[in-house]
């Protein structure tokens, strides 16, 4: 049953930006990764990066790896989810702030962002912003959505097949799998195409070659199908 191949589902690696596909992407890349270095962070044009983009475009995994390489780099370093922010937040000098989604910010907790931007030059920190659209679109009160349209902005680019096949195949990889190249042609012909699709027939693949001690190929693909695999 279907149940039994989902449970042996070993966790990848933790988002870095070595990791992030960047496709299209790779001046933002370098950009966050000038923000994240204490070194290197004040070269930028602008003290703030906002990124916006759809979901499963990245935007969660370039701020959690932002943010952990700026901690190596011995800048301090908070990441919160809008969901999570009160009415203040973190004042710790010359660190870097990140917070996801900030379409979901109360507001209480926009106040407290706008506020953060008015005191950064002071204490030095720098903000790493994330929304599903640009600053025009979001639905944040005027001042804040200023303040962001100020920032460095950048649209994540949504994937192309190339950059979906290489996901795949570096997460397969690393858990120590095959997949042939058939069964990645035909998730990206007949499947849903975002990441978090992707890795979650990838992780019950998984599950089923373990359990039945099988290689992963279309054949396998197509059995669990059969008996109720959505992809």
């Amino acid at each position: 049953m279907m149940k039994q191949l989902v449970l042996d589902i070993r966790p990848d690696a933790p988002p870095t930006l070595e990791n992030f596909v960047a496709g299209t992407n790779a001046e933002l890349v370098a950009t966050v990764s000038l923000l994240a270095d204490p070194t290197t962070a004040t070269q930028l044009p602008a003290r703030h990066i906002y990124l916006w983009g759809g979901a499963g475009s990245g935007r969660s995994h370039l701020l959690r790896a932002t943010a952990a390489m700026a901690r190596e780099a011995g800048r301090p370093a908070h990441l919160l989810a809008a969901a999570d922010v009160d009415d203040s937040l973190p004042e710790t000098a010359d660190a870097l702030l990140a917070i996801d989604d900030i379409d979901q910010l109360a507001a209480d907790a926009q106040i407290a962002l706008f506020n953060a931007f008015n005191r950064a030059r002071g204490n030095g920190q720098s903000l790493l912003l994330s929304g599903p659209a640009a600053p025009l679109a979001l639905r944040l009160r005027e001042d804040l959505r200023t303040r962001i349209g100020q920032s460095l902005i950048y649209e994540v680019q949504p994937l192309d097949d190339a950059s979906r096949a290489a996901i795949l195949a570096t997460l397969a990889e690393r858990r120590g799998l095959r997949l042939a190249d058939e069964v990645v042609d035909f998730l990206l012909r007949h499947g849903r195409r975002d990441l978090a699709s992707l890795r979650a027939v990838l992780d019950a693949l998984d599950a089923a070659s373990l359990e039945r001690k099988r290689p992963i190929t279309l054949p396998l693909l197509r059995e669990m199908m059969q008996q109720g695999l959505e992809i």
